[in-house]
């Protein structure tokens, strides 16, 4: 299930002159009985809710007083949002003979006109209030208070994401939490700017229309709401067309040749994500994403991920996690995912999130050969994004499961067709040409087109790497070999730091040899994964009028303004 809890508006919208008729009450229950929860957002004071509506229990949570109270029926505790309101601006309000006026834990109600004498005092007194009105109502709470903040404060105790609701109402009050909710959704009665703004409009009123809505929940879930609601840019066309991702068609693959921009790629997606508040996990074996600003980093160089830790971060609805497995050995990290998803899988049934995995090395959590852990990695994944250099690797039963490749660098086309083989499917017949530095292709599964993408990038791109590849210990793979022109050395430098102090120490035939064969900048660009740092290495190599030294030094400072100090924004 995509939606997991329904908000509704009480008045107007289950209600018609405060009553809620049996079918619609039906409805609701069986919607809860589906499995989903169910929250009742209303102006309304809990007590004058009570004797309107004594059924109200059937709802998970209720938030009242136009978003200020939020009250758990199961437990009966109450929790106020906001102040009260202070005896002033009351006593002010009955002494100016205000009627009708109703007092609650924190709201203050009257009807229309009366707010031109309620706006009169809030002045006087110089008070940090607003006015918000429902259909001739008169309702005065602390600023910022509305249905919406009283919702999250519900969904946060629910651990629900709102991207994971479906809201209904009829009018002005119900715009914050109708704009915050996955899908929002208006009656047919409902004022018409509220029509407007809403993502689907019903065909009938009030109950009516809100047993129709539990119906099509039941039957269609998340192909009610428009696909744009939840999903992710990658990148755009040619013609300026957004190329997007949707966690429920399946998963996506980056894969390409190491060193072009894999995890920049990642690193763009995860921002947007943020930015639209979808909650992600990183599954990060490099140490890629440490830096991330809108993620907690969960394990290191040096220590595994704690697993306890990771799931209680998991828990909280705001909280994205980067988990650096650096710490397990390759051939175990296999087993550590498999002990996790379960616990991702329970998470997800129950609360929809994560929203996105990100599994970068995906060919080392996920291998062809799994040896006897069939049983417990899934056979099928959805919502998450495989980043691989070996695609062809990543156990068949997954690959299975993606419907866009996303492949990058001039060997794309060959990623593209390895892939299809991979799954038994025949390769495309063509590819269209396209730019390898600025380009990549997307190839639809379902359909069998590839489409020249250009690719957003981070809006701010860290050094996230400065710690790791200036000190830490890159694998033998990933490390720089002084060699010389006869093979004679074989002198490993694991990091930058050790670079340069070897680079200050080897003879000047070795440097010159290494230096002329563009070896410093192509281990800049693959291994490094630095664009920027691998293009000023390549003009200090081709340029021929510097002499051992003078190169020695120009790339000793490139490589020290990059990975010294505080990281810094890049553009690479």
């Amino acid at each position: 299930m995509y939606f997991l809890a329904l908000a509704a508006d009480f008045d107007g919208t289950i209600a018609q002159n405060g009553v809620v008729d049996d079918a619609t009450f039906e409805a609701l229950r069986n919607l809860k009985e589906s499995g989903r929860r169910l929250i009742l957002v209303t102006g309304r004071q809990l007590g004058e809710l009570a004797d309107t509506f004594p059924k109200y229990e059937v709802f998970d949570r209720v938030v009242a007083e136009n978003g200020a109270v939020v009250y758990d029926p199961a437990t009966k505790q109450k929790t106020l949002v906001c102040q009260a309101p202070s005896p002033a601006f009351v006593a002010a309000l009955k002494a100016r003979q205000i009627e009708p006026l109703s007092v609650g834990d924190c709201i203050v109600a009257t009807w229309e006109p009366n707010e031109k004498a309620v706006l009169e005092i809030i002045r006087e007194q110089g008070l940090g209030l607003q006015i918000s009105f429902n259909k001739g109502a008169v309702m005065v709470l602390p600023s910022g208070v509305n249905k919406a903040t009283g919702l999250k404060s519900a969904l946060d105790d629910l651990e629900l994401s709102p991207h994971n609701v479906m809201a209904v109402g009829d009018a002005e009050n119900d715009f914050p939490f109708l704009r915050m909710c996955g899908c929002a959704v208006a009656v047919v009665n409902a004022l018409p700017s509220v029509k407007k703004a809403a993502d689907v409009v019903l065909d009938k009123p009030r109950g009516e229309g809100v047993r129709d809505l539990v119906d099509r929940i039941c039957r269609e879930d998340s192909a009610i709401a428009p696909r744009t609601k939840r999903a992710i840019r990658m990148g755009q066309d040619r013609d300026g067309r957004a190329i997007t991702i949707d966690p429920e068609e399946g998963c996506a693959l980056i894969a390409g040749s190491s060193g072009i921009g894999k995890s920049t790629l990642a690193t763009a997606l995860t921002e947007r994500m943020h930015e639209a508040e979808f909650q992600f996990c990183v599954f990060d074996p490099e140490g890629d994403y440490d830096d991330l600003d809108h993620a907690v980093s969960v394990g290191g160089v040096k220590e595994p991920p704690n697993r306890a830790q990771l799931l209680k971060l998991l828990h909280k609805v705001d909280a994205n996690v980067v988990v650096n497995t650096q710490a397990i050995p390759v051939e175990d990290r296999p087993p550590f995912f498999a002990k996790l998803f379960p616990h991702f899988s329970s998470l997800r049934a129950e609360t929809g999130r994560p929203h996105w995995l990100l599994i970068d090395e995906a060919h080392h959590l996920l291998p062809q050969r799994r040896e006897g852990l069939e049983r417990v990695l899934p056979n099928d994944l959805r919502a998450a994004i495989l980043i691989t250099v070996h695609p062809e690797a990543v156990a068949v039963e997954i690959l299975n499961s993606v419907r866009t490749v996303f492949a990058l660098g001039e060997g794309a086309a060959d990623v593209i067709s390895g892939f299809s083989r991979a799954i038994g499917a025949i390769p495309p017949a063509s590819f269209p040409a396209f730019d390898p530095e600025e380009e990549v292709l997307a190839y639809t599964v379902r359909d069998g087109r590839v489409t020249p993408v250009i690719p957003d990038r981070p809006k701010r791109m860290q050094k996230r790497h400065s710690r790791k590849y200036a000190e830490g210990q890159l694998g033998e793979d990933r490390s720089f070999f002084f060699r010389g022109p006869d093979n004679a050395l074989n002198l490993r430098a694991q990091n930058l730091m050790i670079f340069l102090q070897m680079a200050d120490g080897v003879d000047d035939r070795t440097w010159e040899f290494h230096r002329q064969g563009a070896h410093y900048s192509e281990w800049f660009r693959t291994a490094i994964k630095d664009k920027g740092l691998a293009d000023e290495a390549a003009s200090i190599e081709q340029d021929a009028s510097l002499d051992h030294r003078e190169s020695r030094r120009r790339i000793r400072e490139a490589v020290l303004a990059r990975y010294t100090g505080p990281a810094k924004s890049d553009e690479h």
